[in-house]
């Protein structure tokens, strides 16, 4: 995984605590009062949606938006998420070997469901770039895309990012350093000395 996509990574992890769900043991329903109703399972959550109303599109719209999204190379970026929380939650019961097969299991089986949800982040990515670009844009950009320079500008992506990111800091400590010096010497020849 590249630098910029671990931090990604690192950051939707370390908002989300699935590791409590497999350290914490089973626990068992409060007794339900004589003549009481049986309580009924809780659904699972359904997916955050955007509170404001979504704009239609055309279906050409959407589509080109969804070609352009994904054959930019940004959908790459949602491959690792998914398993990097299934990742967590085996680590996360490491400490209870016991659940490991069952762990497994379940992980497995809601592969179906994880793809559904990367599919759903498409989508909503879709919709924002058919929110800030025209038809006429995109098809352009797919274009684009389709082209042999486009294929190659998404296949050196990741290098040339990670090689930016790289650059960018050192850039960055050196732009730091340049200014502080320039700006003491300007405050030193206002009278002023700065650390």
């Amino acid at each position: 995984m590249s630098p910029r996509l671990a931090a990604l990574a690192a950051l939707v992890l370390a908002s989300t605590p699935l590791s409590a769900l497999a350290q914490a043991p089973a626990q068992k329903p409060p007794a339900a009062k004589p003549g009481a109703k049986p309580p009924t399972p809780a659904a699972a959550p359904a997916p955050s949606t955007p509170a404001a109303q979504t704009p239609a599109y055309s279906a050409n719209h959407l589509a080109l938006a969804r070609e352009v999204m994904l054959n930019s190379g940004i959908a790459r970026s949602f491959d690792s998420i998914i398993p990097a929380f299934s990742d967590r939650i085996r680590q996360g019961s490491v400490t209870r070997p016991e659940l490991t097969k069952d762990l497994d299991g379940v992980l497995a089986a809601l592969e179906p469901e994880m793809e559904m949800q990367k599919q759903s982040m498409i989508d909503i990515a879709a919709r924002i770039y058919a929110s800030r670009l025209s038809e006429a844009e995109l098809n352009e950009i797919a274009t684009f895309f389709r082209s042999p320079a486009g294929k190659r500008y998404v296949e050196t992506q990741p290098q040339v990012l990670d090689e930016m990111v790289q650059a960018m800091q050192t850039w960055t400590q050196d732009v730091s350093e340049y200014i502080m010096v320039r700006v003491r010497a300007e405050m030193a020849k206002k009278g002023h000395q700065l650390q």
